[in-house]
């Protein structure tokens, strides 16, 4: 989902207006002349975001990039090969914290963590927030082609009723969980019962499935060969940015629909664990994350960016970033389980058979 995120700022603004205030934040003294080695997403930050900080501490950032959270995973399984801070998603995060991938920050050296909005803090996975704080979210929702479909549309019933052709994201907990709310079952449920209906139901109401994409769906929805698509948000809207016409739109399906969002954290063995600190703690200076979610157009965690008027207002004023409460209120967050995820997979891998996927 990474991949695409250098977005436009939305609708009405260009990328090329992008542009940043300074920060007011200070780096502690002691670290000029270090080092920190980042590894993150491609294209998952604002463009000044790192070469501020060099400036703000006198260190080198050597930053490096990866295409998937699953290469993400196996290199640092491997053993970590040097990196300070990485940008784990959610369904990578728990294994990680598992499998003791993972060092606990010194939260004393991380003061700008009370800056977090509470509802991304304290889940389940990392009640203490030992590990890990939350860097930028969004949705799995819709993108469409409204020229194709002859005008808008607000549910997941209307993508799976839809007589044309339409690709799902291969994301076993969005797609499930979507199945689920349309048979009024609890997303994260751990009934085998309800898991199995979930996996009858995308059977049933997948014949107009052409593709299940492997997070390139908004490619597939830009080049025609779909009419809808499930999808990340980001990913939809720099269809929207790119096409600079009226023909897409993203909708957060009325009946609900899967939330992320990716974290910062730092590989056990890190080099620099205390620059790594220093550099989380800048992460979430209000300033410095508003201007990194008003490049990306991704939502902000970050309490004290939205109300501080940090954030774009055009940004801010898109329901398909920033959802009404209402909205909120239908979204779910995917609970991992190692014995109920073996479950979803295998329903999963039987939907995909079943559909000639």
């Amino acid at each position: 989902m990474k991949n695409f995120i250098r977005l436009a700022v939305l609708l009405c603004v260009a990328l090329f207006t992008y542009s940043s205030a300074q920060t007011s934040w200070t780096c502690p003294e002691g670290f000029e002349g270090q080092t920190l080695s980042v590894y993150n997403w491609t294209t998952y930050i604002a463009e000044d975001t790192i070469p501020n900080f060099e400036e703000l501490c006198g260190v080198t950032v050597v930053y490096d990039t990866f295409p998937t959270d699953g290469d993400m995973l196996a290199r640092i399984r491997q053993g970590n090969p040097g990196y300070d801070v990485t940008f784990p998603s959610p369904s990578t995060l728990p294994l990680m914290i598992e499998e003791g991938l993972l060092e606990q920050f010194d939260k004393a050296n991380i003061p700008n963590m009370a800056n977090l909005e509470p509802k991304f803090v304290g889940v389940y996975f990392d009640p203490e927030n030992n590990y890990s704080v939350p860097y930028q979210w969004g949705t799995i929702g819709i993108g469409y082609n409204k020229t194709n479909i002859g005008g808008d549309i607000t549910s997941w019933e209307e993508l799976f009723s839809y007589d044309g052709p339409v690709s799902w994201i291969e994301d076993v907990r969005a797609m499930m969980g979507a199945a689920l709310l349309m048979l009024g079952k609890d997303p994260n449920t751990t009934s085998e019962e309800d898991i199995n209906a979930a996996r009858d139901f995308l059977i049933e109401n997948g014949q107009n499935v052409t593709y299940i994409n492997q997070d390139d769906g908004q490619e597939v929805l830009a080049r025609g060969e779909v009419d809808m698509t499930s999808e990340y948000s980001g990913d939809i809207f720099q269809v929207i940015d790119e096409c600079a016409c009226e023909d897409y739109g993203y909708v957060i399906p009325s009946e609900g629909t899967l939330y992320w969002f990716d974290s910062i954290v730092i590989p056990a063995g890190a080099p620099n664990k205390a620059l790594a600190e220093v550099f989380i703690d800048y992460i979430l200076d209000p300033q410095v994350g508003a201007d990194i979610s008003n490049y990306t157009a991704y939502g902000s965690p970050n309490k004290a960016a939205i109300d501080q008027g940090l954030i774009d207002p055009e940004l801010l004023a898109n329901p398909g970033i920033y959802p009404s409460e209402e909205t909120l209120q239908n979204l779910f967050f995917s609970q991992q389980d190692a014995d109920t995820e073996y479950l979803y997979n295998n329903a999963w891998e039987e939907v995909k058979i079943a559909l000639g996927q």
